[in-house]
């Protein structure tokens, strides 16, 4: 069955996923960015083994993952999807998933890594893509298929698709709170998954400690500037490799955004804030 790291792009699902390879794939705790692709990218084109047309990926979610649990392991996989039905497709089912680990950010915050993550050259550019109901994400520029379509709708939809939904055990975490709190945040996230998984394993409080110093922002960006990150994005405009570790825990929206666009942000996700206790 499936454990899903599920968040709207830019929320912290990498650093979970990094996380989560330390603590479960490597030894001590110790992270291995070799060992980064356990947790792999869904939807992708090594689920499908038909080729995916355009505007289609709806069609390959069941059988995909039907496959996948055919294998009688748990596998965790990334994903940016919504937890929608698209055409009378669902994109997941309890019986394929065992789990799901829910990482939301502050909206504010998520603008400027989106802003540089897609290379748009103003901040309304970047909130008008968060607040696109209908956004899909295709990789075929990069990829040259539309395996890798992700249909991600609004940040708002999104949130809410995987918070609304009652027939899956989900832990929600925030992002602000892995980096006030990482030791308190991911032992609650180590909880949920050894429950999931039926592991009665007390807490390694050493490996615990290990994974989330060889996890942190600074050490990912590190080794990003290594050139040891395979996962970087390039500029549609002059195919320049874009910072995929850009300001992490330094990203403020306060110091960001000009007066207007917090205002603007503030009015249009204030009851969002409001209920992630975000400060407004």
């Amino acid at each position: 069955m499936i454990i899903w790291i599920a968040s709207y792009p830019k929320s912290g699902n990498t650093w979970v996923r990094s996380f989560v390879t330390a603590y479960y794939f490597c030894e001590n705790g110790i992270f291995d960015i070799s060992k980064l692709n356990l947790i792999q990218d869904y939807p992708n084109k090594q689920f499908f083994k038909e080729t995916v047309k355009k505007g289609e990926i709806h069609k390959h979610w069941d059988s995909s993952q039907k496959n996948i649990c055919n294998e009688k392991k748990v596998k965790f996989l990334k994903t940016h999807n919504s937890l929608i039905t698209a055409f009378g497709n669902d994109f997941t089912k309890p019986k394929y998933s065992l789990g799901i680990i829910h990482v939301i950010r502050d909206p504010r915050n998520i603008i400027t890594s989106l802003k540089n993550h897609h290379d748009f050259e103003t901040y309304e550019k970047a909130l008008t893509f968060m607040q696109d109901e209908n956004k899909v994400l295709e990789d075929y520029p990069h990829l040259k298929n539309y395996a890798k379509t992700n249909i991600i709708n609004s940040w708002r939809i999104n949130y809410q698709s995987w918070m609304s939904n009652k027939n899956f055990r989900r832990l929600t975490i925030r992002y602000e709170d892995m980096i006030e709190n990482p030791q308190q945040t991911f032992k609650k996230l180590v909880v949920f998954i050894n429950t999931l998984m039926g592991f009665k394993d007390k807490i390694d409080p050493k490996k615990l400690s290990n994974s989330i110093e060889t996890t942190n922002f600074k050490s990912l960006q590190d080794i990003e500037n290594q050139g040891k990150f395979s996962e970087n994005v390039y500029s549609l405009k002059d195919n320049r490799k874009i910072k995929f570790f850009y300001q992490g825990p330094k990203n403020d929206w306060k110091k960001n955004l000009d007066e207007s666009m917090i205002k603007k942000m503030n009015e249009y996700y204030f009851k969002d804030l409001k209920f992630f206790k975000y400060e407004i």
